[in-house]
C-alpha cells in the first residue's frame, strides 16, 4: 500500500494531517490509516492512489515539513550508501584542508560551484587538490580532530540499520584520509574514497589512484547491491550535490529510495524524498522506524 510520511523538526503544525489527507483526496487519493511514528512529530499515511498524485498532492507542505512518499513494501531498507561532506559529516574535507594552508576561500568558491553541478567534478577535484601541494601531512590529522564532527543523527542512522542486517557504504569524492576514521566513528562496513599523493610529509597536489566521481558512486551502488544479491529497491542512497546524482537517479529509478540531504536544487529534483528540515534521523522515520528503536 502507498504511504505518505509527514516529519516536523520540532512539531507538527496543527491541522496539517487533516489538511494533507483533505489534499490527497482532491488528487483521487484516498486516505485510509493515520499512524504515529513520533507523537508530534512524524506521522504515517496511509492511502489508496498512484504516488505521482500523491506527491503532486503534498508538495505544497514541503516548506515546512519533510515529506516523503512511497510503497510500504521494502520501506525498510537493506543498503545504504551515502555521500561523506555535508552528508554525513558537517564540514567538506578539502575546504578545512584548504583553510590550513590559508587558501579556503579559493578551494570553496570552486567545491561549491562543483556540487551545484556548474563545474565537472573530476577536473575541479583535481584544480582543487592541486592548490593543496606543499601542505604538510599532520595537517589531516590535526583537520580530523579540529574540524571533522558527524552530521547530527548519522551515527545513529547507520547504526540502527546495521542492528537490522543492512550493509552500509560510505563512497565520497573525499579522501581515504577522512572516510576511513569517518567509516570507523559512524558504523560504516564498507568506504571508497580518493587517495591523496602524500611524499615526504607533504602534499603532492596529486589524487594516487583513479578518481571517485559521480560514475563510480553510482557504480558503488549497483556493484554493492549485486554483491549482496539485493534489488535496488532495497537500496537507500543519499547525498547533498551535483555528483550525487547519479547514485540517487538510480536508487529512484528502481523504486528505491534516493534521498537529497539539504540538498543543492539539481539534487532536489532527481530525489524522491529530500530533508530540508531534520536531520539524519529523518530517513530512520523514512524506513517506518520509531525512536524507541533508534541505535544510541
Amino acid at each position: 500500500m502507498p504511504i505518505l510520511t509527514l516529519i516536523a523538526a520540532d512539531s507538527l503544525e496543527s491541522g496539517i494531517i487533516s489538511e494533507a489527507c483533505d489534499r490527497l483526496a482532491e488528487h483521487t487519493c484516498v486516505p485510509e490509516t493515520t499512524d504515529w511514528l513520533a507523537e508530534g512529530r512524524a506521522v504515517d499515511i496511509r492511502f489508496e492512489g498512484a504516488l505521482a498524485d500523491a506527491r503532486a498532492a503534498v508538495a505544497i507542505f514541503e516548506d515546512r515539513v519533510d515529506v516523503v512518499v512511497q510503497y510500504e513494501e521494502q520501506r525498510r531498507k537493506m543498503l545504504l550508501v551515502s555521500d561523506m561532506d555535508s552528508t554525513m559529516i558537517t564540514v567538506e574535507c578539502i575546504d578545512e584542508l584548504a583553510d590550513f594552508a590559508g587558501i579556503k576561500p579559493e578551494i570553496a568558491a570552486i567545491t561549491e560551484r562543483a556540487m551545484a553541478g556548474e563545474l565537472d567534478f573530476a577536473e575541479a577535484l583535481k584544480a582543487r587538490v592541486a592548490l593543496l601541494a606543499g601542505l604538510d601531512a599532520d595537517m589531516i590529522q590535526q583537520c580530523l580532530h579540529e574540524r571533522v564532527r558527524p552530521m547530527p543523527g548519522a551515527e545513529t542512522l547507520v547504526r540502527t540499520m546495521a542492528a537490522w542486517g543492512a550493509h552500509a557504504v560510505l563512497v565520497s569524492g573525499g579522501f581515504t584520509s577522512f572516510t576511513g576514521p569517518v567509516a570507523a566513528m559512524l558504523g560504516f562496513a564498507e568506504v571508497h574514497a580518493n587517495v591523496l599523493e602524500i611524499e615526504q610529509g607533504r602534499l603532492t597536489g596529486r589524487l594516487a589512484a583513479d578518481i571517485v566521481d559521480a560514475a563510480t558512486k553510482r557504480q558503488v551502488l549497483q556493484s554493492a547491491a549485486e554483491t549482496l544479491g539485493l534489488d535496488l529497491k532495497s537500496a537507500l542512497a543519499v547525498g547533498d550535490g551535483a555528483n550525487d546524482m547519479p547514485m540517487i537517479a538510480e536508487a529512484v529509478s528502481a523504486e528505491g529510495l534516493g534521498v537529497g540531504y539539504h540538498p543543492r536544487p539539481r539534487l532536489a529534483a532527481a530525489a524522491n524524498f529530500s530533508v530540508r528540515h531534520n536531520d539524519l534521523t529523518a530517513l530512520l522515520f523514512a524506513q517506518g522506524v520509531k525512536p524507541d528503536a533508534w541505535a544510541h
